[in-house]
């Protein structure tokens, strides 16, 4: 029988985050970040990481793929894929319920496609070749002949990290394997809200964040090492803060740009959604991120019972001029 996995997704200000941490809480679930960004340390209020939440209400919902790591490295789509599916396994053997939550769609559509990817299979015969070798070796080795990769591992000190690294570095297209997975069985829910109305919750949580020190969180990443080529790199909140803290832009200009550009990325997020649908997948679109309507499918769907057709198909929704 396929593992049973909840996601929860949507566009940017929708209400993913508090959603799927109230389905985990009542669910005996753990929550598996979906978000490009969310991974990296230190990129809080900017990618909406919300950390208080799941210890809220005097009951803590674990969390994995937030915080992982440093603004220093490269996170792509083929190590989501590899953790995300690690972690549904871990989950299910300690008798949870995995609940991945997130509005990266690329990410999402990783999963319940079964993406296919080249990746350096440990190598035994590597790993017992140092196995009696100390973390400061290993490290010495990469620093000395593989520095790039070396400067992309967070903790230094790691000696599965650093082993890891070295079987990346030793690596060849003719050891190269797939990275495959049991499929497993997907419960799509997303929040839905009228485009106008998203933008209204935009504006809202952007302000808010503001408010709330995002521009002096993207400061101190840049005082503390982290370029602003790769702030730049991080998305739009990084992109224009950071040019308007090098006096590059004003701060009306800078708010008045992040608004518009966060809109568009909200159409873009709506068009891969469409995308998904259309390639077979059924996402069950809840108004407002209704957790009662949510809740009445996932006991439907933990319970093998036949669920209804979803009753909002975004490829059935077109928009005027107005709302684009």
């Amino acid at each position: 029988m396929k593992n049973k996995v909840i996601i929860i997704t949507g566009p940017t200000a929708t209400g993913k985050t508090s959603l799927g941490i109230s389905i985990a809480r009542n669910f005996n679930g753990e929550v598996i970040s979906a978000d490009s960004r969310q991974v990296y340390k230190g990129l809080d209020i900017g990618t909406g990481k919300d950390l208080v939440d799941y210890s809220s209400g005097g009951q803590t919902v674990a969390y994995h793929l937030i915080d992982i790591v440093s603004p220093m490295e490269e996170y792509n789509l083929k190590e989501f894929y590899i953790d995300a599916n690690e972690k549904i396994k871990e989950i299910i053997n300690k008798k949870k319920q995995p609940i991945i939550v997130g509005g990266t769609a690329l990410y999402i559509d990783s999963l319940i496609s079964s993406y296919k990817f080249p990746i350096a299979p440990p190598d035994q015969i590597l790993r017992d070749s140092i196995k009696d070798k100390s973390s400061q070796e290993i490290a010495d080795y990469l620093k000395k002949n593989y520095p790039k990769e070396y400067a992309k591992i967070d903790l230094k000190k790691s000696k599965p990290r650093l082993t890891r690294a070295l079987e990346k570095v030793l690596s060849t297209p003719k050891t190269a394997a797939k990275a495959t997975y049991d499929k497993n069985d997907y419960l799509i829910i997303g929040t839905y809200y009228p485009r106008l109305e998203v933008h209204d919750r935009i504006e809202k949580r952007l302000d808010e964040r503001l408010s709330e020190g995002m521009i002096d969180e993207i400061k101190h990443l840049h005082d503390n090492g982290v370029t602003w080529e790769r702030l730049d790199r991080f998305g739009l909140e990084y992109r224009y803060i950071s040019l308007y803290l090098q006096n590059k832009i004003s701060y009306d200009e800078m708010r008045s740009t992040l608004f518009a550009r966060i809109r568009r990325l909200a159409r873009r997020q709506d068009i891969w959604f469409r995308k998904i649908e259309i390639a077979g997948h059924k996402i069950h679109w809840i108004k407002k991120g209704d957790y009662g309507q949510a809740s009445s499918l996932i006991e439907k769907f933990l319970n093998n019972e036949t669920l209804p057709d979803p009753e909002i198909k975004l490829s059935n929704i077109h928009y005027g001029k107005k709302t684009q």
